[in-house]
């Protein structure tokens, strides 16, 4: 063979290795692969599941699952990812393979799918960020176009993924105010069961854009194969899961596309918001960590330092309060061992003084009456005790009763053509699809911390839903942009008061629970779970929250009893061996607690302190749920190095006489020997037999430890620190 056939053959070799490969799209974590590949110019999926590392042969099977990105008019008859009428009025769209791009940086593996209708100019990228050590991939799709006129998108949706098993079990999240975060799990069944919202704001509070999908068997915390999946998204969503007559699952979610046609100018791009996924061949609890890993590092604001510990003012002062007042809890606070005073709703309006929820939101100037000399003193006051300030915001609403809605009623989201305003809770929402009031509304905040740049904390909240729909600067024809615009032109504001104030701490609050998702935590430190305080509803609260969002970003805290919300009595102890598990916080009056409930918070938020790394920055562990039948609940933290560890257990129910609870931990390090000693307690009654002792972690998760609580609303809590390998 002379030389310059040779070249040519291994040119020609080259080219069709070349050509082999870019059919083949290989996304991939460190125990977790998702394949996509082109067939006749189109691309499918392959494979989400269990990592793959040989894909020989691919080329040769034929396509399991449907298109990428599938779409309407193309012949399919299930779930569709798009609908789009294009300007020549056709409503057919058939993407076509264009090309892929893939590059790693770091931990962060980045994919994009080119698409491109057959025949016009319309354009779908569909993006992926792999991450490689938390096993996590985020989806999202951009949507762009050069045709002559406007397209109507009518459904975009940012994932749709596929699965193939036996069966499948569904656990959603579901509740209402002051009950959210409650678990539901489904065997499926032939046809189409959603999961969405239409509430526009406050979204997560009755539904929760997250699910976990098991195959083959109901859900395990330690066994089984496990997909998570959450939507970051602020606004209406939709979880759509389709069993086809093949026996196949797949998954369309996005953006809810309920009364949102949405008109798409040429040359500019539709971004939905993230699908954020995880697979876990090991159960539940492995895809929990990888979630609370990911969003520590990558979701989080600032997910890498220590959460301070709260005083929150709402049920210890309400709307009544002074200077006077607020110092002396000041005061309470500092000598528990409090870092932050928080001053929540009522300290603001002077021609409507916001003495209630009727009056007043919207105007944001101190109230002169309460605080005649105004924030600063407050601040002074609290620095001088060691602590630092936070503030209560509500800057997207306004009360019908306010100086901004006598001045600015086109701001307000409306019904057009005179018909009445719906209240709730005595206000109405504006309209952020403007950028004149997404502007005021970050002028708000910026101005609070621009006039008072001492104060280190935002608790933003949001009381009631969009339900009052149609705005006065969208034209007419683009009054269903009002969802979407919304949401988005909240987070912009977000964005770039978070890029301003990067040392003040942001909790998301939203009447509870209405703002637990990963768009929010991506511009916050935290989130308020719940306003329900109640410790036994808490345990339900903050174990389905805990499946997804990790302790370092959830605010509970201890409250009075009987409790405001529900009216049962428990014991200062249970109320803070609950709060224990997430950012600590205080939400009463100290002057309300005896001497000894106030020399036991303090001990207790001295306990936290020592505690707060291992809780906020270590792998949690579900135990026992309260789900079960047996009245227990358990869960454990470990810190990265296996060093130090804490249990806690929870008694919800009454247990007789010789009925004790059995735990085994898990995590620890099963050749190391731990010291386990009760904290946080009552006298010196011990809960555990080898209290001040020690014990090896083979014992401690293999054998177990009897906890020994009976009563209703007891609980136990132990530190175990390594003493040897």
């Amino acid at each position: 063979m002379n030389e310059n056939l040779k070249y040519f053959h291994l040119f020609i070799l080259v080219l069709c290795f070349t050509t082999l490969n870019a059919q083949v799209i290989h996304i991939n974590t460190e125990n977790s692969s998702l394949v996509y590949h082109v067939s006749k110019n189109k691309v499918y999926q392959f494979h989400y599941g269990k990592k793959l590392d040989l894909l020989n042969g691919i080329e040769k099977m034929r396509p399991a699952f449907n298109e990428a990105y599938p779409s309407f008019g193309n012949g399919s008859s299930d779930e569709v990812a798009i609908i789009a009428a294009h300007a020549d009025g056709t409503m057919a769209t058939d993407l076509i393979y264009q090309s892929h791009e893939q590059n790693t940086e770091g931990n962060i593996q980045n994919t994009t799918i080119y698409l491109k209708d057959e025949k016009l100019p319309f354009f779908v990228d569909l993006h992926f960020k792999a991450y490689q050590n938390e096993d996590v991939i985020e989806q999202w799709t951009s949507i762009s176009h050069k045709e002559d006129q406007e397209v109507r998108l009518e459904q975009f949706a940012s994932s749709a993924i596929g699965f193939k098993s036996e069966s499948y079990y569904l656990s959603h999240f579901n509740g209402s105010h002051a009950r959210e975060m409650r678990m539901t799990e489904e065997k499926l069944t032939n046809g189409i069961k959603s999961i969405e919202t239409k509430r526009g704001v406050r979204t997560t509070e009755y539904e929760n854009p997250s699910f976990i999908l098991s195959l083959n068997q109901e859900s395990a915390e330690d066994s089984g194969e496990v997909i998570f999946g959450s939507l970051a998204w602020m606004g209406n969503y939709r979880l759509s899961f389709q069993i086809d007559d093949q026996e196949r699952c797949q998954l369309v979610g996005g953006i809810n596309p309920f009364a949102s046609d949405y008109l798409l100018k040429p040359n500019t791009v539709f971004e939905t918001p993230r699908m954020v996924l995880t697979y876990s061949s090991e159960g539940k609890n492995k895809a929990s960590i990888n979630l609370h890993r990911w969003a520590r590092k990558y979701n989080l604001q600032d997910g890498d330092q220590l959460r301070p510990i709260v005083l929150n003012s709402w049920e210890g002062a309400y709307f009544s309060f002074d200077a006077k007042r607020l110092k002396a809890m000041m005061n309470g606070a500092s000598e528990m061992g409090v870092e932050v005073f928080v001053l929540d709703d009522g300290w603001f309006g002077n021609k409507y003084p916001r003495n209630s929820s009727r009056a007043g939101l919207g105007d944001w100037q101190v109230n002169k009456e309460k605080l005649p000399k105004g924030i600063d003193d407050l601040i002074n006051h609290s620095e001088k005790l060691g602590m630092k300030f936070g503030l209560w915001v509500e800057p997207e609403m306004v009360n019908p009763k306010s100086e901004l809605a006598e001045n600015h009623p086109e701001w307000i989201v409306q019904r057009l053509n005179n018909r009445k305003g719906l209240l709730e809770r005595n206000q109405l929402l504006l309209d952020l699809s403007n950028p004149e009031v997404q502007d005021f509304v970050f002028g708000v905040v910026d101005d609070v911390l621009s006039l008072h740049p001492r104060i280190k904390y935002i608790k933003w909240d949001a009381n009631r839903h969009l339900q009052n729909f149609g705005s006065t600067y969208l034209e007419k024809e683009k009054q269903s942009h009002l969802w979407i615009d919304y949401s988005r032109g909240l987070e912009s504001v977000f964005k770039r008061l978070f890029e301003k104030y990067p040392d003040v701490i942001f909790q998301a609050c939203a009447s509870g629970g209405g703002r637990v998702d990963f768009a929010s935590m991506k511009y916050t430190h935290e989130f308020w779970a719940s306003d329900d305080t109640d410790p036994y509803e808490r345990i339900f609260i903050q174990w389905g929250t805990n499946h997804f969002f990790p302790p370092i970003a959830m605010g509970a805290h201890v409250t009075k009893s009987p409790n405001h919300q529900t009216g049962r009595e428990t014991s200062l102890k249970f109320r803070s061996d609950v709060a224990f598990g997430g950012r600590l916080g205080i939400e009463l009056s100290p002057s309300d607690l005896e001497s000894e409930e106030l020399e036991f918070t303090k001990n207790g938020i001295k306990f936290y302190k020592d505690i707060r790394p291992i809780i906020q920055f270590g792998d949690l562990y579900r135990l026992q749920s309260p789900y079960d039948t047996d009245g227990y609940a358990a869960i454990n933290y470990v810190s990265q190095s296996k060093e130090e560890a804490v249990l806690m257990v929870y008694s919800h129910d009454f247990h007789r006489r010789y009925e004790r609870n059995f735990v085994r931990m898990k995590g620890l390090d099963k050749s190391a020997i731990y010291q386990v000693n009760e904290i946080n307690k009552e006298g010196n009654k011990s809960h555990i037999q080898f209290n001040e002792q020690v014990v090896s972690g083979d014992i401690l998760m293999n054998r177990g430890v009897k906890i020994d609580l009976r009563k209703p609303l007891e609980s136990a809590v132990f530190k175990l620190v390594k003493v040897s390998d």
